[in-house]
C-alpha cells in the first residue's frame, strides 16, 4: 500500500474565481491509494470539478467522498444566501457516494438535496478502505451531532472538530457545548502525541501534531467542564 494524501486550499488550489471561497479558509483532502490510483474527497465543495482536475492531473479515480459535517461550506448547499456546489455534484460527475455519520444523514440530505441512496451511513469505529488504504470513523460531536474525523495512518483530519487555534462552533443548528468538551478532553484524548491534525480549516495553520495542538490551542488546555462552561460563555 501507497498512501496518497493532499491537502487543498481553498482559493488557492481551487475556487480562486469564488470570492467567498477565498474568504473562508476550507481545506479539502484527497485520499486514496497511489499504485491502485483510486482515492476519496474529503469534504467536497466549492469548485468539485476542480478539486476532481487536480486528482485525475495525478493520475487518481475519485470513487467517492467523506464528510465531516452538513454544513454548506464542506457538502455544498445554500450558506448566507451563496449557494455553494457540493457533494451533489460530485456525485454526479463521478458516480459515487458520499459517506457520512448516521446521525448527519437527515441535515445533509436537507442542505445538499442528496437522497438516502446518495449516502452510506456509518458508525464510529467504521473503515472505508480505498484500495489498501484504511480510513477510520472517529464521531466526534459537538459541532454538529454527526461532526466526525478520518484517522489514516499517523494523520488525523478533523473537519471543524478542532482546528490548530479553537474548535468548531456550537451554537449553530445541532451544536453541542458540553459534547465538543466530551470531544476534546475525551475522545480525542487517547490519540498520540504525533498524530498529526489536519484541520477542515486554517485557523492557525494547515497542519500540527497533536501535541503541539494541546499545548497552544486555548480550548485543549481547559480541563474540567466548569471552566469550559465559562470560556465558552
Amino acid at each position: 500500500m501507497s498512501l496518497y494524501f493532499r491537502q487543498l486550499f481553498a482559493g488557492r488550489d481551487f475556487g480562486a474565481n469564488n470570492q467567498v471561497c477565498c474568504q473562508m479558509e476550507n481545506f479539502v483532502y484527497l485520499i486514496g491509494d497511489s499504485e491502485r490510483k483510486e482515492c476519496v474527497v474529503v469534504d467536497p465543495a466549492w469548485a468539485v470539478d476542480e478539486i476532481v482536475d487536480i486528482a485525475e492531473a495525478d493520475g487518481m479515480k475519485v470513487i467517492g467522498a467523506l464528510g465531516t459535517h452538513y454544513h454548506p461550506d464542506h457538502v455544498g448547499g445554500s450558506m448566507m444566501g451563496f449557494a455553494v456546489e457540493g457533494a451533489a455534484r460530485l456525485t454526479s460527475r463521478c458516480g459515487c457516494k458520499l459517506h457520512v455519520h448516521e446521525l448527519e444523514t437527515e441535515w445533509v440530505r436537507r442542505v445538499t438535496g442528496l437522497s438516502s441512496n446518495d449516502m452510506v451511513a456509518h458508525q464510529s469505529g467504521d473503515h472505508v478502505e480505498v484500495g489498501g488504504v484504511r480510513i477510520e470513523w472517529l464521531h466526534t460531536p459537538g459541532h454538529t451531532p454527526g461532526s466526525s474525523c478520518f484517522r489514516v495512518g499517523d494523520a488525523l483530519v478533523a473537519g471543524d472538530t478542532l482546528f490548530l487555534q479553537g474548535c468548531g462552533r456550537v451554537d449553530l443548528p445541532g451544536g453541542d457545548s458540553e459534547e465538543m468538551f466530551r470531544t476534546l478532553h475525551e475522545r480525542l484524548a487517547t490519540l498520540p502525541g504525533d498524530m498529526e491534525l489536519w484541520p477542515g480549516h486554517a485557523y492557525g495553520g494547515d497542519h500540527a501534531s497533536l501535541a503541539e495542538v494541546r499545548l497552544t490551542n486555548p480550548y485543549m488546555r481547559v480541563k474540567d467542564l466548569l471552566s469550559w462552561r465559562r470560556a465558552r460563555g
